[in-house]
């Protein structure tokens, strides 16, 4: 059983606390050590069974997540970490080169990814940059109205009339993004900046598997012909080689 218990930074300091789960020694070590050279709390974890443990016990605020767990598969053990604490950051670090690989991670929860070899400086990039984007910042935090969908910025909730929408974290601020925007042709490089960083660098393909799974939240939520109540959600429209755009729904 494991006895380790994290101090909370209320109790110690504001270091972030980074739970690696990675079943290669070097790997493990490495980055553990590194991670604690540049100001952070860093645990590590060599099964997902494991991992998922401390986890429970003393929740970290950003978890490194290899695919290729000895027990787990590490897709599953992002869904069972999403699921038990919605706003946790995770990186999956995989040395699946296939496309599907990645995109199966993201859409289990994950919020990016890094292909292992990677170099520790561009892991740290990425989390400085994810870290610096939690939560959705913005002196306006009134609840934007479209249509009937309504997101309440304050309270973090998608709402269609009365009915909640679940939604991941990335998923809510894109949401935010394109919300604030209604009708307005927003390019990738402007989401990328608006919910992930101004400074981002590498694949922009985390946005398009989570726009992917907003987009499916949504249609769930009223199911075509706008709901059986004759609600009205706008739609997310793709504007190849640019971007994405909110649509009004048209007046009848």
């Amino acid at each position: 059983m494991h006895t380790i218990r994290l101090m909370s930074r209320t109790q110690a300091s504001d270091r972030l606390q980074v739970l690696t789960i990675e079943d290669d020694a070097t790997i493990g070590r490495h980055l553990q050590a590194g991670l604690q050279g540049n100001g952070y709390d860093a645990y590590w974890r060599r099964t997902g069974g494991g991992g998922l443990t401390l986890a429970r016990e003393s929740p970290p605020d950003v978890v490194l997540l290899d695919l290729g767990l000895p027990d787990i598969d590490g897709v599953e053990v992002a869904r069972i970490l999403r699921a038990e604490q919605p706003n946790l950051l995770i990186i999956i670090l995989t040395a699946r080169t296939d496309e599907i690989d990645v995109v199966v991670g993201l859409d289990a929860g994950a919020d990016d990814y890094l292909v292992k070899p990677f170099n520790l400086t561009v892991l740290l990039a990425r989390l400085r940059a994810h870290l610096r984007r939690r939560p959705v910042v913005g002196t306006d935090t009134e609840p934007i109205r479209v249509a009937d969908l309504v997101v309440d910025i304050a309270a973090r909730r998608c709402l269609v009339r009365d009915r909640e929408i679940d939604l991941r974290p990335k998923e809510f601020e894109l949401l935010v993004a394109l919300a604030r925007h209604p009708g307005v042709a927003l390019t990738r490089e402007d989401l990328m900046a608006q919910v992930w960083d101004e400074n981002w660098f590498g694949s922009t393909k985390t946005l398009d598997v989570t726009m992917a799974a907003l987009r499916r939240r949504l249609s769930e939520a009223v199911p075509p012909p706008n709901g059986p109540d004759g609600l009205e959600l706008p739609k997310i429209t793709t504007l190849r080689g640019h971007g994405y755009r909110l649509e009004l729904p048209s007046p009848t």
